[in-house]
């Protein structure tokens, strides 16, 4: 097969795995981004779920739902295809938005955001691994609608958006990211403790407060700025109580009631809708 037609199949397999049609946004960005462009010269190494890491260099291999190593050093991988494909499928991005990338490495699932926003839109994209940044940057030059932040994207200030999607770890929730959304705005990271797995959160803000639901599973490298040692210790008790599906709301300030799921510091998740 040609690659051409491999990324084609690829992106169906990762609406699929997502529950989307074969002619959906998400199958069209998965198919068009070249994943061999984010990764470095090759050969690369590859991890499929619980087999032994592969060392390769046909770019065949890529378009598969492996995980890919670009930082060794700092255990950074390219990420899950069917974890982001879900993900951006639970977004909801439309063309004009603009959404802020947290963690963005070398720039491969920024792209796929820069597609969906189109050039009516903007991505503000953070990572805080200032080689990665550069690389990122480099990577997306021909999208100027695209701008690489070499910092931390959980502290300081964010520009108000549609949309903040976060690809590393948090124990807690920063202010900084609620502050970011405008009215229907979707907040969407990885909230887990330091050992196992946690969950990835989906926040909207409404008028009448945050909605929030768990989506799946997730274990991703830490993110700096959002971890707390004594928090790690309390998620891991809340998921291990295995109840995770229950959370429906997200309430900030620091007073929970009889039915929080987990308290942190100026927020808390509740069983209750909105």
């Amino acid at each position: 097969m040609q690659l051409a037609d491999v990324r084609e199949r690829f992106g169906k397999e990762m609406a699929h795995s997502a529950g989307l049609t074969e002619d959906s946004a998400v199958a069209r960005v998965f198919a068009t981004t070249r994943r061999e462009d984010f990764l470095g010269p090759p050969p690369w190494l590859i991890f499929d779920g619980d087999r032994e890491a592969l060392l390769v260099s046909d770019p065949v291999r890529l378009y598969q739902d492996v995980l890919v190593q670009i930082k060794a050093e700092s255990a950074i991988n390219n990420g899950q295809p069917s974890l982001h494909a879900l993900c951006l499928a639970a977004l909801r991005i439309t063309a004009g938005e603009l959404v802020v990338h947290v963690g963005a490495g070398t720039g491969y699932y920024t792209a796929m955001l820069a597609q969906l926003t189109g050039s009516t839109g903007c991505v503000e994209a953070y990572e805080i691994e200032d080689d990665l940044a550069e690389r990122a940057a480099a990577n997306l030059r021909a999208l100027p609608w695209v701008s690489i932040h070499s910092q931390s994207g959980s502290t300081g200030s964010l520009p108000q958006c549609d949309v903040l999607y976060v690809n590393a770890a948090a124990t807690d929730i920063p202010d900084v990211w609620l502050d970011a959304l405008r009215m229907e705005g979707r907040l969407l990271f990885p909230l887990t403790p330091d050992e196992g797995y946690g969950g990835m959160l989906l926040v909207t803000q409404h008028h009448e407060g945050y909605a929030a639901r768990f989506l799946c599973g997730a274990r991703f490298v830490g993110c700096a700025g959002a971890r707390d040692e004594t928090m790690a210790k309390a998620l891991a008790s809340c998921f291990n109580k295995g109840n995770a599906k229950s959370v429906r709301s997200l309430r900030r300030g620091d007073t929970p009631d009889e039915s929080a799921w987990c308290a942190g510091r100026r927020w808390w998740l509740s069983t209750r809708e909105l």
